[in-house]
């Protein structure tokens, strides 16, 4: 097979395909719909009916009606004697060589005219006015005056179409008044209805193409956008030092463009935490030495000066140590173990008590999740002493949301501030703006816990409740 064979198709290619041939059907189904034929209108009304129902209140019988044949205008004597162009033998001869054919204008005609509208007799002291649309017509006027016995001047008509169909017969709506001495008498068309049937029709077929494309559109859409949900979640649950997740392989030409970035950006991303990792690591090797000197070289100082000397290489040497842990969590897989969340917090809560550090913990319902015990048992940790730090005692519990627990770590202090909350979670930012590393810590724990929450799958938010600040940690149940 040929490399063009093989190339994937564009998704503007689909899009394309998809919206001809949407416009395709559509056009199809308006020519089928157009070439049934006209919209189809209202009957005539014969002049003999109008004057019949404005003296009698009632129609002309149907077998009277009938005789007003619905043909084809021009066909000698197709509207009853008296109407139409006189009989020629050429013409006749004509129209029956086009019947012997299967050529019947009748039949054609009697498909696009439906019933006559239906007449309404009212009567009225004041000359009636015209409905919308409506215009004075006097030809009307004197024949109707002329079918009902009355002077031309005593009867008024308006009508809203000017076509005329034949010699005594009205097409559209219309107003007819007529005044007998001593009231109008009024006939009128019934007025149409807000949807007719040729638009209901239309309408119908419209419909009708709309739910034949939705499922193939429907399909086709899913088609192109299901590799990209893939990527999309596999591109969210990526992180530095975890493999990348399951890609889609197949797809349009833009998708499979897009994965092959995504996974070269993910694997520069890796090469570059990496380094990092190393490049510290080095770091914290090569300082050593030199803190070791110095801190030969004060020994030497008097006490007061030797033990502030002394605290200061602590502090350095702890500011390295958490730096170090920071970049292993964010570079290094977590262990997948199961484990019962329960029994990991009270063990961490009664080895703070076991240290003086006033932790309480509220039971909650059985969680099991996966993750590594040991990242976790420090994650808790970090959020347990800042809680004391700065809230004078820890108060843990959770809850099952879902497929998801929900751990809350209440304290008593201050808070935090909501537009800066989130600031809290970057590296060396302190809540305390003190340079204290009593109260104010190296910068790096929230860090920690936030890297440790997303590797496990989880989140990290903090909050406030009547009494303090609250963090809540969310982390996924095990499957």
């Amino acid at each position: 097979m040929s490399p063009v064979a093989n190339r994937p198709r564009s998704i503007a290619a689909s899009i394309f395909a998809l919206v001809i041939g949407a416009v395709l059907v559509m056009a199809t189904a308006f020519v089928a719909v157009t070439f049934r034929g006209p919209p189809p209108r209202p009957a005539p009304q014969l002049v003999a009916n109008i004057a019949h129902v404005m003296t009698t209140g009632k129609s002309l019988p149907a077998a009277t009606l009938a005789a007003f044949r619905m043909t084809a205008r021009g066909i000698p004597g197709a509207f009853g004697p008296g109407f139409g162009p006189p009989r020629e033998p050429g013409p006749e001869r004509a129209f029956a060589a086009a019947f012997r054919h299967g050529f019947d204008p009748e039949r054609r005609l009697r498909a696009s005219i439906t019933a006559p509208r239906a007449l309404q007799r009212t009567f009225s002291t004041t000359r009636p006015q015209p409905r919308r649309g409506e215009q004075p017509d006097p030809q009307l006027a004197e024949e109707v005056a002329a079918a009902i016995g009355l002077p031309a001047a005593r009867v008024v008509a308006y009508r809203d179409e000017k076509m005329v169909f034949a010699p005594g017969a009205v097409v559209g709506g219309f107003t007819i008044g007529a005044f007998d001495s001593q009231r109008w008498r009024v006939v009128r068309t019934e007025a149409q209805p807000f949807v007719s049937q040729w638009q209901l029709t239309m309408f119908a077929a419209v419909l009708a193409v709309m739910v034949l494309l939705a499922g193939p559109a429907w399909l086709i859409a899913r088609a192109i956008s299901r590799p990209l949900r893939q990527l999309g979640a596999t591109a969210a649950a990526a992180r530095v030092g975890a493999p990348l997740g399951p890609v889609p392989q197949g797809g349009a030409a833009e998708v499979r463009n897009l994965t092959r970035a995504v996974s070269a950006m993910h694997d520069r991303l890796t090469r570059h935490a990496e380094g990092r990792t190393v490049m510290l690591a080095a770091i914290a090797h090569d300082l050593g030495t030199p803190l070791s000197r110095i801190a030969f070289w004060i020994e030497q100082l008097p006490e007061a000066a030797r033990i502030r000397a002394t605290a200061d290489i602590d502090e350095m040497r702890s500011m390295l140590g958490a730096t170090l842990r920071l970049t292993r969590d964010e570079a290094v897989t977590p262990a997948d173990q199961r484990i019962d969340f329960g029994s990991l917090l009270d063990s961490l809560v009664e080895d703070m008590r076991v240290a003086g550090a006033p932790a309480t913990l509220e039971p909650g319902p059985r969680a099991i999740v996966r993750g590594d015990p040991g990242a976790l048992r420090r994650l808790f940790g970090n959020l347990v002493e800042n809680a004391v730090r700065y809230g004078d005692k820890a108060m843990l519990s959770w809850r099952i949301d879902g497929r998801m627990v929900e751990i809350a770590i209440d304290d008593s202090g201050p808070g935090f501030d909501s537009a800066s909350a989130d600031r809290l979670f970057e590296p060396f930012v302190r809540g305390d703006p003190s340079r204290n590393r009593e109260t104010g810590g190296t910068g790096l724990g929230l860090a920690i816990v936030r890297s440790i929450a997303e590797a496990h799958g989880g989140s990290v938010s903090l909050d406030n409740h009547d009494g303090g600040g609250r963090v809540r940690v969310r982390l996924p149940l095990a499957t």
